[in-house]
């Protein structure tokens, strides 16, 4: 009875705060919107806002695995380069006469296999993430070089590579994708225990521990998540481009952790949502795309990001000490 009294007091404002903050970051998103169609009659076109929907969804998406992993104080560097490996890995194996779910399957649980091998890196090694992850990062950018020789690999199938070019009922189908995601990541982390666990593990990983939480799992399927969350978004990216590369998304790591930053999640973990990553991604999309039309110079939209994600982060330390 004591347990309870004490923890309904200390949930409802963290739940008011995501819900206040969300409904911030979605006014700000509704303001870029309104200035940008207003600076720029190019922006409010349906041909730009369905290219500005497809250039966010992606990131959104891996930002919400990146949630996952950040919620229990860890971080994953080897996002983008999961990305770039599994372009390669679907384009082998549909070019290989594979059927295309066959090969859309096992990139997933390729996805799946880099995600436990963290999670094994972290809880038997006990490698800090940022070095297990970097490794990844690293080693798979050049694995993916080797099986291709350094060149590009075109898909050789139309239906595939035409299904994140299309909309249904107007809506680009990738966009639908981040609703496929988003939905199932909603409830995962907010309704089911495993997403308590997720918040306990970052809040206090040996209290958990006492408590009864499998730390060591929560872990595994942190990481797996995000790298289930990267492979799947190698899938959409290679049928977007209709090529196996393993150098594209470059930089992508760094746009996930700022859009799920951006979004609200706390770098110092137990702090995050799904809403909120997936506005942060879609606000970046939209600085970045307005910039592009009103000619701005690329290098202003990285200053842009990085003065975003240090404001935020440093009203959140400063929720966090309770000033």
């Amino acid at each position: 009875m004591t347990t309870s009294t004490e923890t309904t007091p200390i949930e409802k404002p963290k739940r008011n705060y995501n819900i206040l903050f969300g409904l911030t970051l979605l006014a700000l998103l509704v303001l870029l919107w309104i200035a940008l169609s207003l600076a720029t009659p190019s922006f409010a076109s349906g041909i730009n806002i369905a290219n500005l929907l497809r250039q966010g969804s992606m990131i959104a998406i891996l930002a919400v695995g990146q949630t996952f992993v950040i919620i229990t104080g860890g971080i994953d560097l080897s996002v983008g380069a999961i990305v770039g490996f599994c372009t390669v890995t679907v384009a082998m194996l549909i070019n290989a006469g594979f059927p295309v779910w066959v090969a859309i399957l096992a990139t997933l649980l390729l996805g799946v296999a880099i995600g436990v091998f963290h999670g094994f890196g972290i809880v038997k090694m006990g490698l800090p993430p940022f070095i297990i992850t970097l490794a990844t990062l690293t080693s798979l950018r050049g694995i993916g070089l080797l099986m291709t020789n350094g060149n590009s690999i075109s898909i050789k199938n139309d239906a595939f590579s035409e299904f994140s070019r299309n909309s249904f009922l107007g809506v680009p189908n990738l966009f639908w994708m981040v609703i496929l995601v988003a939905i199932p990541a909603y409830i995962f982390l907010h309704h089911s225990r495993w997403g308590r666990y997720l918040f306990s593990v970052g809040s206090n990983a040996e209290a958990s521990r006492l408590s009864g939480v499998n730390v060591n799992r929560t872990i595994y399927l942190a990481y797996t998540l995000s790298a289930l969350c990267a492979a799947f978004v190698g899938v959409l990216l290679a049928s977007r481009i209709g090529i196996g590369n393993p150098t594209q998304a470059e930089g992508w790591e760094l746009q996930a952790i700022a859009s799920s930053v951006i979004g609200g999640t706390s770098l110092f973990g137990a702090i995050g949502s799904v809403h909120g990553p997936l506005l942060g991604a879609f606000i970046l999309a939209t600085i970045n795309n307005g910039a592009n039309l009103l000619n701005v110079n690329s290098f202003w939209q990285r200053i842009i990001t990085g003065a975003l994600i240090i404001v935020i982060v440093y009203f959140d330390g400063l929720r966090r000490r309770g000033k």
